[in-house]
């Protein structure tokens, strides 16, 4: 059926510049009406990916799908696709009207002024411009500036949406204003999204599914939760919110689990979720909020603690940040919540607690 063909793909897609690999055998099923990020540092391919999907750049290997055809060969402006990009490269020259009705007034045939004018007011209601049409681009702030570009993308129904980091220039506030706008859009439209982010925090927030990238390859795809809570390996796991990681030797223990054998001897059991060689070295991976903090070691068996003393403590409104020291394990980071907190009392810098979290609670990554 037509409505489970992917909106986009790439298969094996590889680009080279010389003899640098921008990215490497890629493939990837876009689904209809997504929100879609590919995450990763810088220069890890993922604006390439962006740049394949948009036809700025042509795959020296693989192929680029466009609603189950294949259009290596078919250029940026025939393909179904709009970008909106990091500096909007909005038209200084242009009114606002005139920045959203560019597109629409190179199709051959062109629609008639009233269509035309039609178009561009509507796409301003959905941006929550109404009216601004004769404003002067300089006259925008950053974030109006980012509707009108997200506008003059719209207007033209494109079936795929590429955003390129377009929330970068804008500070915190509007920065998460613009999420939510975004994502609401999205949902409203029932466009295609695909957007590129180093900002993990962005990727989690916004979107249905990430793409993890790394050295031009593809590293997991998954719902912000599964790479959370299921990530891969220890680059994922790093590379989507903060994660404590404590490194030492495999173990095979009954039941499905992985025992870390780690620095002084400490046993650290969790689960795998990929096979490991007994004495592989591994890292395992626990997310602040999963650690508790206490002035005595918990009476529950099932749980671990660890002696620690307190290095630093950051006040976060809901949550406390604690840094602290193990002997053998090094620092590690601890989420308390205010309510939690508020029972035990807090800790200061310099003072002697217990570190606990519930047995098994750890992920035991490839530590790669």
């Amino acid at each position: 059926m037509e409505s489970q063909t992917p909106i986009a793909e790439l298969r094996g897609a590889t680009k080279l510049f010389g003899e640098v690999v921008a990215a490497q055998d890629l493939s990837l099923a876009i689904r209809r009406g997504e929100f879609l990020s590919f995450l990763g540092p810088s220069g890890c391919g993922k604006t390439t990916a962006l740049r394949l999907l948009a036809g700025f750049e042509q795959p020296t290997s693989g192929d680029v799908l466009l609603d189950g055809q294949r259009v290596n060969d078919v250029p940026a402006h025939l393909r179904p696709v709009n970008m909106v990009f990091q500096h909007y490269a909005l038209f200084p020259h242009l009114d606002v009207a005139g920045n959203i009705a560019y597109g629409l007034r190179q199709r051959r045939p062109r629609p008639d002024a009233a269509a035309i004018a039609a178009a561009v007011e509507a796409a301003l209601r959905m941006v929550r411009l109404p009216g601004f049409g004769d404003r002067r681009i300089w006259e925008m702030s950053g974030g109006q500036q980012q509707r009108v570009a997200l506008a003059r993308a719209i207007v033209n129904e494109p079936k795929l949406l590429l955003l390129d980091e377009p929330l970068a220039a804008l500070d915190k506030k509007l920065r998460r204003d613009m999420q939510i706008e975004l994502q609401g859009l999205q949902r409203s439209l029932g466009i295609t999204f695909v957007l590129v982010t180093h900002d993990q925090e962005e990727a989690l927030s916004m979107s249905d599914r990430i793409c993890i990238m790394r050295g031009g390859r593809i590293e997991q795809v998954g719902t912000p939760r599964d790479l959370y809570d299921r990530p891969r390996n220890r680059y994922v796991a790093d590379f989507v919110g903060k994660s404590n990681f404590f490194e030492g030797r495999a173990e095979a223990a009954p039941g499905g689990q992985t025992i870390l054998v780690a620095a002084g001897g400490h046993r650290i059991a969790g689960t795998a979720p990929a096979p490991l060689a007994a004495g592989a070295r591994v890292a395992a991976s626990l997310r602040p909020e999963q650690i508790g903090l206490a002035r005595a070691a918990p009476e529950d068996g099932g749980r671990i603690a660890l002696p620690v003393e307190v290095v630093t403590r950051i006040f976060l409104g809901e949550h406390t940040e604690y840094l602290v020291r193990n002997r053998d394990l090094g620092e590690f980071l601890v989420l308390v919540p205010r309510q939690a907190e508020a029972a035990t009392g807090a800790f200061d810098p310099g003072e002697a607690a217990q570190a606990h979290w519930r047995q098994g609670d750890a992920l035991i990554l490839a530590d790669t």
